[in-house]
């Protein structure tokens, strides 16, 4: 049946004034004679329509998708295979049987259901245009007016564009109004969503990173980094400042003369105050320069569970903690580290505690007196790995030690290491092997977990920071990161559902 020269002159005008494609519109109008097709029938039939590009010709069929026998579950839009291949000797599963139906005439389709189809993919693939022009000039910032609000949320309106701030993405102290002009860093597109498909956020840190971008020439010329930011939202932030060009200064540039730089980025952020620290690849160096104003006395770095102990003494102690431990959490959070802060005397008591716990731990693996285990302390050996398989020359340059007791140190180091992995692999039978799979799981980690009735990804994944730290002794961002990787596979699931 033809649409006629004025329905296809009407659908090329549709597609220019909603700036969408010509073949967007004949969807559209596919969809809705369907949908009015689809009214001739008491049961929810399955109607396909195709338009013909050219001509405004259509037709119009009836299917039924091709399922195995047996599987049948809606009847008006399914059929079973055996079925199938009577009519289509080539049918398989997953394949549609259609039939030709009667068209109607388009100009018919006035009703309410089928214009609303009409008009919403339309509206649909408007949006979805003006967000692919958006995100086709890569801009990560939002400039706008707020247009109105909804349950607290702030709607911002750039040209075309629709987009919404969350009430827990704004700054605290600022009430934002209608006619405001804002400006806020894309956090997430959804374009699931039925309202504004782009989340702003005006309480991120790379929110502070993209205001200096803008300040700062030299950072978007490539003369100078901005590694790493933390907030507390509206009352201070670090950030984490590099260059390779000597000729610059990082700090000074992003100050700015007269520090016009830094106060306009205060300014957009509500009077947030801004340290600057130079990054250092070094990073003892970047946790004193995030700790400043304090002044460090000295540091002690645990690789292994990303933590350091930063000693200071009494009278900047209280500056280093901040007002609410603001500042050390902010300087944790720019570096990446967990900063344990102390005094000299609680550093000398932890670290004596470590001692005796190290000390303890060599009488009893390795069967020595405490005289023994006092010298292996005093050489900087902490642990049984260590005295079992670092190069023997440097336990032989141990004064106190002949080569007899240095080869029997080494032996029974290592039969108490494998008497160890032999009772943690006793722990872990049992245990899903997905569990041992996870990053920064060990085998003698699982066979703590394994103790508390913890043997599957799941288990893992249902326990709260505070209470794997417990279980295991973990710190607690350690514990985090391990509870997250192993939840990881629950979202997996649900975005392939």
């Amino acid at each position: 049946m033809s649409f006629g020269r004025e329905l296809l002159l009407q659908a090329d005008a549709l597609a220019r004034e909603k700036n969408v494609t010509r073949d967007i519109v004949f969807s559209a109008l596919e969809l809705a004679l369907a949908s009015a097709l689809k009214k001739r029938y008491l049961e929810d039939v399955d109607v396909r329509v195709a338009i013909d590009r050219n001509t405004g010709n259509y037709n119009a069929f009836r299917r039924w998708k091709i399922v195995p026998d047996g599987t049948v579950e809606l009847a008006a839009q399914q059929i079973q295979l055996s079925e199938a291949t009577q009519r289509k000797a080539d049918a398989k599963p997953e394949d549609y049987i259609e039939e030709p139906i009667e068209p109607i005439d388009p100009r018919r389709i006035g009703a309410q259901t089928a214009k609303q189809v009409l008009l919403q993919r339309i509206r649909d693939a408007e949006r979805e245009q003006i967000l692919n022009d958006f995100l086709a000039r890569g801009d990560e910032l939002v400039t706008g007016t707020v247009k109105r609000m909804e349950r607290g949320n702030a709607i911002i309106e750039s040209g075309r564009l629709e987009a919404s701030l969350p009430r827990d993405h704004m700054i605290p102290k600022e009430n934002l109004r209608v006619g405001d002009r804002v400006r806020a860093w894309v956090k997430q597109i959804d374009r699931q969503a039925r309202g504004p498909q782009l989340i702003l956020s005006r309480t991120a840190p790379q929110f502070i990173m993209k205001l200096f971008e803008l300040e700062v020439p030299e950072i978007e010329e490539g003369l100078l980094e901005i590694k790493s930011a933390a907030r507390d939202p509206g009352v201070r932030a670090k950030i984490a400042v590099f260059t390779n060009d000597k000729r610059i200064d990082p700090i000074g540039t992003c100050v700015g003369m007269r520090g016009s730089r830094v106060q306009a980025v205060t300014q957009e952020l509500a009077g947030e105050r801004v340290d600057i620290v130079l990054w250092s690849a070094d990073p003892a160096q970047f946790v004193i320069g995030a700790l400043a104003p304090a002044e460090v006395t000295s540091i002690v770095v645990d690789e292994e569970k990303h933590a350091m102990d930063v000693v200071v003494d009494e009278e900047n102690l209280a500056v280093a903690i901040g007002r609410s431990g603001q500042n050390v959490r902010l300087a944790s959070e720019l570096t990446g580290w967990q900063i344990n802060l102390m005094t000299e005397e609680e550093s000398t008591k932890k670290q004596q505690e470590e001692s005796g716990r190290i000390k303890q731990q060599f009488m009893e693996k390795l069967d020595v007196d405490e005289e023994v285990a006092n010298i292996l302390i005093e050489e900087g050996f902490s642990t049984l790995e260590e005295i079992a398989y670092v190069p023997i020359n440097e336990l032989n340059e141990i004064e106190a030690f002949d080569e007899d007791t240095v080869n029997e140190l080494r032996t029974r180091a290592r039969n108490a290491l494998l008497v160890a992995a032999i009772a943690n692999e006793e722990k872990v039978e049992g245990v899903d092997p997905e569990l041992l799979k996870l990053e920064g799981m060990t085998t003698q980690l699982a066979a703590k977990l394994a103790e508390s009735g913890v043997k599957t990804r799941d288990d893992l994944a249902d326990l709260a920071v505070d209470e794997l730290s417990e279980m295991t002794g973990m710190e607690a961002e350690a514990a985090k990161k391990l509870i997250m990787a192993a939840r990881a596979h629950w979202f997996e699931n649900k975005e392939t559902a």
